[in-house]
């Protein structure tokens, strides 16, 4: 959530921000409610402050032993006044933070101009696999090798479910021990194993409501949805708390299935594992100080490339130009991993600086030695890494003539010491 002063300072900043994203938002009505809003309290201050007065007059009639029923009339006709406000405020206060919680973050200024035709390739590494026959897809290596069972998932659950068979479901399991173990012995992350549903004010923390409701799964009859992405959970372990100075920066790192209903998919390649449901994911956020979190941004970023050198799977990394920016984030970085059987760039990470948008709608704060509130922290996550894709690019990069998978070094002694998966 954008900070109200922040709006009310920087309205053309705000409005630029907006287009950016395609925001449809009346920044003009929500000014004109906060000044009408800033009116009233004035006027209740300045009613509070007669009443007092009036208080005090009355005390000092009673003493005097004069006559003081005009001065309580005068005193009671002010606080129906005051009674008469206050609801107005309480009112405004309730539509200005439903527009608030409708506006997006405004990116920042290092970020491209545009829409997704500008985004930048940052970074490329590896090089794509080369092969003396045509390589195939994860589709028809998972289902020649019997590792994942892609009609038995739609039976099952539905379309765009999956089903890990065997070796497949090891090879999921393998990929996601590594990370964790990656990422909390070599990156300094805590691991977390949260709960899969949250309630709405947690979904509201992180932006993805209201803006992204149509997308989710919810509970029927609870105030509960399945979640997208362990950063709604983990990001949540300190909504309305204030945190010390000295114990940032905060690094959670958790593996959890992800839950989507990709609403808006239509048209969009959704066959094997590209696009699905459910899916497992290892996620890492950071809680720092406002000062350090676009270093902190580089360092995630370098944390989640780390996962695809070891693996040896080719990627590159693109800068997201504003208007390919999510809701909540203010600058994000895209890592794509290439999977030569589809011959396609695949998005398997986003790695976003959030700054205090987060922190303010879940109202994360941080203090000084002093016990004195210094402001929000700032917030980022980003994936390291999402697994389907990140399967796809490892059955794709590392098929043999024969149809056989090798598995990657990084990833055999989680597979028993398996060299290859036939």
């Amino acid at each position: 959530m954008l900070d109200l002063k922040f709006i009310r300072d920087n309205p053309d900043k705000v409005k630029a921000g907006l287009a950016a994203k395609r925001a449809a938002v009346d920044l003009d009505g929500l000014l004109q409610l906060d000044a009408a809003r800033r009116q009233l309290i004035f006027k209740i201050d300045e009613l509070k402050a007669k009443k007092n007065a009036a208080n005090d007059d009355i005390s000092r009639l009673i003493k005097d032993k004069q006559d003081p029923k005009p001065c309580i009339a005068a005193m009671k006709t002010i606080a129906v006044e005051i009674d008469t406000l206050e609801p107005q405020v309480k009112a405004l206060d309730e539509q200005l933070q439903n527009i608030l919680l409708n506006i997006p973050n405004i990116p920042h200024d290092s970020v491209p101009k545009g829409g997704m035709e500008a985004n930048q390739v940052a970074n490329n590494w590896g090089e794509k696999p080369a092969f003396n026959f045509k390589p195939k897809t994860h589709i028809e290596i998972a289902e020649t090798l019997d590792i994942i069972d892609f009609k038995r998932g739609t039976k099952l659950s539905g379309s765009n479910f999956i089903l890990y068979k065997g070796l497949g479901a090891r090879l999921e399991r393998a990929l996601y021990n590594f990370m964790l173990d990656l990422h909390t012995s070599q990156h300094s992350y805590r691991e977390m194993s949260p709960p899969v549903v949250v309630n709405t004010a947690s979904m509201t923390a992180t932006g993805q409501l209201p803006k992204m409701k149509d997308d989710m799964y919810r509970l029927e009859g609870d105030d509960l949805y399945l979640i997208p992405t362990a950063e709604v959970p983990v990001t949540n372990i300190h909504r309305d708390e204030m945190l010390n100075e000295e114990d940032l920066p905060l690094y959670y790192t958790a593996m959890t299935a992800c839950f989507r209903r990709e609403a808006g998919s239509y048209g969009k390649d959704t066959k094997g594992l590209m696009r699905v449901h459910q899916f497992g994911k290892v996620e890492l956020v950071k809680f720092v100080k406002p000062e350090t979190s676009y270093a902190e941004l580089e360092s995630l970023l370098g944390n989640a490339c780390r996962v695809f050198e070891i693996l040896k799977l080719p990627y590159r990394v693109l800068l997201l130009a504003e208007g390919d920016l999510s809701f909540a984030a203010a600058k994000c970085y895209d890592i794509e991993v290439y999977a030569a059987g589809l011959d396609k760039w695949l998005e398997a990470s986003s790695c976003s600086n959030f700054e205090d948008f987060q922190a303010r709608r879940g109202n994360i704060s941080y203090k000084g030695k002093d016990g004195k509130k210094k402001g929000f922290v700032h917030t980022l996550n980003g994936s390291g890494v999402a697994l389907p894709r990140t399967m796809i690019a490892i059955l794709e990069n590392y098929q043999t003539p024969k149809g056989e998978v090798i598995i990657p070094e990084a990833l055999r002694p989680y597979m028993g010491g398996l060299e290859t998966i036939t």
